[in-house]
Parts: C-alpha cells; structure tokens; sequence
C-alpha cells in the first residue's frame, strides 16, 4: 500500500471504496429521515380532521405548524456541538428515541395548549437531527461527492410526502373510531412508534466515523483519511471563526428564504388542494403525492448536474428563482385546480431540488468545530422560516378566508433568498464525473453497468 502514503491518493481504488461507505451508512440514514419528515409534517392532514373534533382555528394550526421549529431552533447549536463530544450513535439514538415517543403522544392533544406543548417539545427532541447527520457525512465524503451524497440523503424529504400523504390519509379513514381512537389519532401513534425502533437499530448499526466502522480495513481508512485530507480547505476551524465569515450569513438568510416556501407548501397543501374542490381525504392525500414525485427527479437531477460541472451558486439560485414563479402562479390560481396544481409542482419540485444543493456547501468551507457548529447555526436561522411561513399563512388565512396573500408572502421571501445566495461567495467544487458517484442510487447505477 506504498501509494497510500504518496501525495495523492490512487484515485482508481476511491469509486470502489466510497460505493462501499454509500451502502453502509446511507440507507441507515434515509429511513430514519424518512420518518423524522413524516412526523414532522403529517399534522397537514390531521387537520382535516382535528380542527372539526377539537376545535382547532386556522391561526392555532399554523402556529403550532410552526412552533416545532422555535424548540427545533433553541437546542440546535448545543446539539450539534455535543455531537462532536459524544459521537454521532449516541445523539441520533437519543434523538429519534424522544422524538418518537413525542409524536407518538400527539394523540393525546384535546385543545389549543397541548398541540402547542407537544409540537414544541418534537421540535425540542428533534433538534440537531438534520444539521447532525449532515456534519456526519462530512467525515466521510469529500466537498466534491457531498452534492450527490446529499440528493440520496434529501431524498426523504420530498418521499416522506409522496408517501405520507396517501398513507396518512387511508390511516385516518381506515382506522376511525378503532377503539375509541378517531382517524387522526391512529395516525400519529402509527407514524411515530417507528422511530422508538429505529434509535435502537442506530445504537447497535451506525458508526460514529471511518475509525469506528469495523467494516473498513486499516489500509481504506488510510486511503479514506488520505482523500479527505486532500480535499479540506487549510486554516483555523474553530467556531468562533464562523461568526466572522460573511459567507455563513449569506447562506443563513438564503435557506430561511427557502425554507420558509418549504414548509409553507409542506403544511398547507392538503388544505389548499381542499380550497380548489379535491373532495376526500384520500383524494387529498393521493393528489398530495404528485408535486413531491416531480421533486424527487427533478433534486436527482440537479445535483448530478451539480457534482459534474461543480458548480453550486447558480444550481440553487435559479431553482429558488423557479419556486417563486411557480407560488406566484398557485396564488393568483387558487380556485382553479389544473392550473394550481401544475403551479405547486413546478415550485414543489424547484425548492427541493435548491435545497439539495444548498446543503453541499457549507461542508465544502467548514470542518471541525466550525463545520457542527456552523451547518446547525445556518440551520437555526434558516428554520426559523419554518416557523415564520406556516404561521403567516394560518393567520392570514384566518383573517381573510384565503391563503393567496400568504402565498405570495412567501413569493418574496424567495426572491430575497435567491438575491442574497447569488451574492455569497460560493466556492465552486472541483467537478466529480456521474460515473464515480459515491451514493447508493448512483451505486446501483454503477453495479448495473
């Protein structure tokens, strides 16, 4: 292995090497985002029932849409910085272990006080999830594969709708009035028990690093070591050093712009497919599933476009700019379903696609202290849009019987976010040949061939 030890690394053994660490660790991974997404979301059709069986308003839904994120937010730097100290096994087993018991419990909400409690206290256990496991890929693919590692991992995202909207549906029909239990309510003890089994599969399953995975030789986790060395950016790397760096900000400011549009589409679009004459709850959700089927290829194909040409900037900004035409659209449509509909997808789809590429970045600028404190800091301010957006619309809904103003709020916010990302200074990747993708689907690809 004398090659190991020359200044760059045998490029021909790497494809081989991170196809193996992808298959390793990502499907791990996706299930568990798979579930915090579905959990996370799935009160956009409870409301179809709930706010008839408990009396809950427009502008109480909203806000306790969006409260999850002000816990999400407040716990989100401590955990991500006591990752570093305790290793990535132990906070995502402690994590998903509270946020399932805590979704599970969603049942027992009866009025305004405890949907908010309860949705804030999900927010509280989940946080440091996201930004956690986004630092865990960190150590183990260079800034150049990030791109294509992260479109399998924000896979669930978009597929936690596709497949949440028709199952939480036929769960809140299919199982009302079991044992006393209305249909929303056997929804979240469904969705939710999930997650107490899967922290223990992470517990036994995940390693917190190559030095920890018994499934890696010590000539890989030299060659490994070796690759990602070569591909770091030098310097200090220090959190303290994140508070100087405008281009944390830049991108702070973008992803609250993009995740406000997120989530005001996540949490509002069964209500808004009501608003255009989609009659069942079943119909809801089955039609709930289209706009996040068209995101699911439309992100794969970014990023591998992304990763190839290795540029980032103009991958999310144009997409951004795309999901915002395509809100202003579903607004002033609102009452007509075709249009709407076709409207929603393309911004569906536009913002997701964004948001896979956005997450490719700040790995590509921080490392250690910097990179678990920096992505979760650009993750809380980012998030806070997750609040804001649902929020807004609830309140304007409230107030003028229609969510059109609140969408075209959200128009704006887009705009901004697409303007301050088109002036940060993003680093262009070194470009990364489809060929040599280092995720599972583009490992299945390669073992195709």
């Amino acid at each position: 292995m004398a090659s190991i030890e020359s200044a760059a690394p045998p490029t021909a053994a790497l494809p081989a090497l991170y196809r193996r660490i992808a298959w390793r660790i990502l499907p791990l991974l996706v299930i568990c985002y798979l579930f915090a997404y579905i959990d996370r979301v799935n009160i956009g059709f409870a409301k179809l029932q709930m706010s008839e069986d408990i009396g809950i308003s427009e502008s109480v839904y909203g806000l306790a849409a969006g409260i999850f994120f002000l816990g999400y937010v407040i716990f989100e730097v401590p955990s991500n910085l006591l990752l570093r100290r305790i290793g990535t096994r132990k906070t995502i087993f402690r994590i998903m272990l509270l946020w399932g018991v805590t979704s599970a419990a969603m049942l027992f909400v009866h009025d305004a006080m405890s949907f908010y409690v309860l949705r804030f206290l999900l927010g509280v256990f989940e946080a440091g999830f996201a930004p956690g496991i986004i630092f865990y890929l960190t150590v183990w693919f260079p800034k150049a594969r990030m791109g294509a590692a992260m479109s399998v991992l924000m896979i669930p995202g978009p597929l936690g709708s596709m497949i949440g909207g028709p199952v939480s549906s036929f769960l809140m029909t299919g199982l009302d009035g079991q044992l006393g239990l209305a249909g929303w309510q056997w929804m979240f003890l469904v969705e939710g028990l999930p997650c107490v089994l899967l922290a223990f599969v992470v517990w036994r399953c995940l390693p917190d690093g190559p030095d920890d995975a018994r499934w890696l030789s010590g000539d890989e986790r030299a060659l490994l070591a070796q690759d990602l060395a070569a591909t770091t950016e030098r310097g200090e790397h220090r959190f303290r050093k994140v508070l100087t760096d405008p281009r944390v900000y830049g991108l702070a400011i973008g992803y609250f712009c993009l995740i406000s549009g997120l989530y005001g589409i996540s949490f509002w679009l069964p209500t808004i497919l009501a608003d255009t004459g989609v009659g069942s709850t079943v119909e809801i959700g089955l039609w709930s599933a289209v706009p996040y089927a068209a995101a699911l290829v439309l992100m794969w194909g970014l990023a591998r476009h992304s990763d190839t040409t290795g540029e980032r900037r103009w991958h999310i900004v144009i997409p951004t700019i795309v999901g915002a035409a395509g809100l202003a659209v579903a607004a002033f449509t609102a009452s007509t379903f075709g249009a709407s509909m076709i409207a929603l997808i393309v911004a569906t789809a536009s913002m997701w696609a964004a948001y896979t590429v956005f997450w490719s970045v700040p790995g590509s600028f921080l490392q250690g202290d910097a990179a678990a404190g920096g992505i979760a800091f650009i993750n809380s301010i980012g998030l806070l849009g997750g609040f804001v957006s649902p929020t807004l619309i609830g309140f304007v809904r409230q107030g003028t019987g229609s969510a059109e103003i609140g969408l075209l709020t959200l128009v704006g916010l887009l705009v901004v976010g697409a303007i301050s990302l088109a002036v940060t200074r993003i680093r262009t990747a070194d470009p990364t040949p489809a060929t040599t993708g280092t995720t599972v689907a583009v490992a299945a690809e390669e073992e195709a061939r």
